[in-house]
């Protein structure tokens, strides 16, 4: 790794990513930001992104989706992290189908544990999260939990409030439109991409504070690989 630059492998779900780590004080430009840099870091910059494989491996199944609905990005990318990325996967391409929302959503509920509410950060949990509560609670989820393999215990069986979180004015993690919770509750927090958690972290500390237990945290993408520790279990 030199100086300025360092290259930082990750899993992206089953996917293995390498991301550039922006040096201090890089622009937040997403598109171009090595043109601003010094001549010799700016080509290692470009060799560096040339060389670099986002994509080793994922799950086929879930790869053909982010295909064939133009998910599957490539370019320069500043990630919210930060981090900077030749290749992308942008899940609301996804997601603005709702037969993949409703799969995917699906596909998370059978994994995570029965509780009251899914609550996610807007405005990137916003379908996910939706569909995972109409999966755990609405509609026979705890059939279609089952039948995905999820344990009896953890399959639930009564309806599943979704709520969703915003930032204030100060850019605090808030609840609003009326949303309430009360103490002694559960829920599980979701996202579309998890990075390095911040999002996710700030959910469950606000929940945390008003007196709800949250169970678990889960999201189509893991960009982390695993290593982002969030105090509470996890599915991706």
């Amino acid at each position: 790794m030199c100086e300025n630059l360092g290259v930082e492998t990750a899993l992206l779900g089953h996917q293995r990513v390498q991301s550039l780590v922006a040096p201090e004080g890089l622009s937040s430009d997403a598109r171009d930001s090595s043109a601003r840099l010094p001549t010799d870091y700016a080509k290692t910059t470009r060799l560096s992104l040339l060389r670099i494989a986002i994509v080793d491996f994922v799950s086929e199944a879930v790869m053909q989706v982010f295909r064939e609905t133009g998910a599957y990005l490539k370019g320069h990318f500043r990630l919210t992290s930060g981090l900077h990325s030749n290749e992308y996967l942008q899940c609301a391409l996804v997601l603005q189908h709702p037969t993949h929302a409703e799969r995917f959503g699906r596909e998370l509920a059978a994994r995570l544990p029965a509780c009251d509410m899914v609550v996610s950060p807007a405005v990137g949990g916003l379908i996910i999260g939706h569909e995972v509560a109409r999966a755990m609670g609405a509609h026979g989820g705890h059939e279609v939990a089952r039948a995905m393999g999820a344990p009896k215990e953890t399959a639930p069986g009564k309806s599943v409030r979704f709520l969703f979180t915003e930032r204030d004015a100060d850019g605090k993690m808030t609840l609003r439109r009326g949303f309430s919770v009360a103490p002694g509750e559960t829920a599980v927090v979701i996202e579309d991409v998890v990075t390095t958690g911040g999002s996710t972290r700030e959910v469950i500390a606000l929940l945390n504070d008003a007196g709800v237990s949250v169970l678990g945290a889960g999201s189509i993408i893991d960009r982390s690989g695993g290593r982002v520790d969030l105090g509470v279990p996890r599915v991706a």
